[in-house]
């Protein structure tokens, strides 16, 4: 059985969901892996409230393990937060050489975060290219907008109007599944 490990904040610790074991996104891609009789295993490593220099200070400890496929889903804290997209992007890369040291043949994907559109300034452009660059520069398969289809659809988000309903789920594991599966064959 191989590992799959995603690491992340409460978008994939699946913050506020009834069951996280069955309606979180790491759930539903092993839901998926079932059905298709794939030999992968996925570890929910979503910390709630997790900034990407939060996760480049847990990394480690999670690396002990094998890892085969490692999803990266970090930053949406650090936007809310204000860090400099200079910031999350040394972090991110950071956290992504520690994976490659530890499992240099594991297969990488990183799950994107953007700010809304109607937020003026340079700031939200900054934070996109962050994301896109660096997927581009580890050769990583990318979503570049994990909650594309789900954010600012009110019943499709918690109360909060931040975090996915299981429904919310189901729409971005349909498009996180496209970006994972080659990585599994």
């Amino acid at each position: 059985m191989k590992n799959i490990l995603f690491f992340g904040d409460s978008l994939t610790a699946g913050y506020g969901l009834l069951n996280v074991s069955l309606e979180s996104l790491p759930a539903l891609i092993q839901a998926r892996i079932i059905k298709e009789k794939l030999e992968y295993q996925v570890i929910n490593a979503g910390v709630s409230g997790e900034t990407s220099s939060g996760g480049l200070a847990r990394i480690d400890l999670l690396l002990k393990q094998p890892v085969d496929v490692f999803v990266l889903e970090l930053g949406a804290n650090d936007i809310l937060r204000g860090i400099s997209p200079q910031t999350t992007a040394s972090n991110l890369q950071a956290i992504i050489n520690k994976v490659k040291a530890a499992h240099p043949h594991a297969k990488m994907a990183l799950l994107g975060m953007e700010l809304p559109g109607w937020i003026p300034g340079a700031f939200v452009a900054q934070f996109r290219a962050v994301f896109s660059q660096v997927a581009k520069s580890n050769n990583m398969a990318f979503l570049p907008f994990l909650l594309d289809g789900v954010a600012g659809v009110s019943h499709l988000n918690l109360r909060d109007g931040l975090h996915p309903t299981a429904q919310g789920y189901q729409i971005i594991a349909d498009k996180v599944w496209p970006v994972i599966q080659p990585l599994l064959a």
